[in-house]
């Protein structure tokens, strides 16, 4: 058995197999298996008790696309086209691309600044933007609402600013509407955006800057020329770790949109948990892997960083 065990280990194909075999098994069970089971649920249909029933249909997919052809569309009987489930999936595209761009735009001046700080208060600084991570995620969203409510803090805010003006003031309805919402993803999704730009920021040797200044350039052409393409590593792999989970959330538009903006990941849930109907949220959790899949490659082949997201 000793020798056995010996020849094994001596086989660096055998070796390597028995080393990813843990994860390996723990993918194939979690990961694997679950998303074979979604993706046959997504052409099967649905009994009077919201159990699956296993064929083979497209009809998930097409209601999706807005065909319907057993339920009215308002007054139109079927077959009918309605644009609801379309104008969620358009809805959610825009809102994960609006809350990248933001993400970007405000990490990166903080994760250069943190990059760039002595040695000494880089930990403190990483620790403070992290420190959020620390408290349930759901309690983070409600503190939202106590700010943007109508007799929340920011109008309270501004009703005193204005008042030492004498000037007349209205509180603003920013709660349960599609800006609230997206102010929560940003916020929510911030320190997964600065992370892994600081670490292609604090990569970067400082005698770079020394080359271009001595070459002349001043410090937005260095900024341009030398910073954001040895950074974009960092700036590509945060966005793939803040528009996927923007994607599939739900959490963040169920509180502070309050249902009023519905998102494909409500609509997912909604589906399984309200309708009943796992095969529609099957089919609906299927294309949105799909969307974002493309999403993902496309982006990542256009800046033509994937290789280097690993090592950012």
């Amino acid at each position: 058995m000793t020798a056995f065990l010996r020849s094994l280990r001596d086989k660096d194909n055998l070796r390597g197999l028995g080393l990813i075999s843990p994860s390996l098994l723990w993918m194939i069970g979690l990961l694997i298996i679950p998303l074979i089971v979604v993706m046959i649920s997504s052409v099967g249909g649905r009994d009077p008790d919201g159990n699956v029933i296993f064929g083979f249909s497209f009809h998930n997919y097409l209601r999706l696309a807005g065909y319907n052809y057993d339920t009215p569309c308002g007054d139109v009987p079927p077959p009918c086209f309605d644009d609801l489930y379309l104008t969620i999936l358009w809805r959610s595209l825009v809102l994960a691309f609006q809350t990248t761009a933001l993400v970007i735009a405000v990490g990166y001046p903080l994760a250069y600044f943190v990059a760039r700080a002595p040695a000494g208060h880089r930990n403190l600084l990483l620790f403070l933007i992290l420190v959020p991570l620390w408290t349930n995620f759901v309690i983070r969203v409600y503190a939202w609402i106590m700010i943007l409510r109508t007799q929340g803090v920011l109008n309270g805010l501004i009703g005193s600013a204005l008042g030492v003006l004498n000037l007349p003031f209205k509180p603003l309805e920013m709660l349960y509407t599609p800006g609230a919402v997206l102010v929560g993803m940003v916020y929510e999704f911030l320190p997964f955006m600065i992370l892994p730009m600081y670490t292609s920021l604090e990569k970067i040797d400082s005698s770079l800057f020394e080359a271009a200044a001595d070459l002349g350039a001043n410090p937005l052409r260095t900024f341009l020329r030398v910073t954001l393409p040895l950074s974009m590593p960092g700036v590509v792999a945060g966005t793939i770790l803040v528009f996927i989970p923007v994607m599939g959330t739900f959490i963040v538009s169920d509180i502070l949109g309050g249902r009023q903006v519905i998102l494909v990941g409500n609509l997912i849930q909604r589906q399984f948990l309200d309708a009943r109907d796992p095969a529609f949220g099957s089919a609906a959790s299927i294309l949105l892997m799909v969307m974002t899949l493309i999403v993902t490659i496309f982006y990542t082949r256009t800046f033509g960083f994937g290789e280097e997201i690993a090592s950012a």
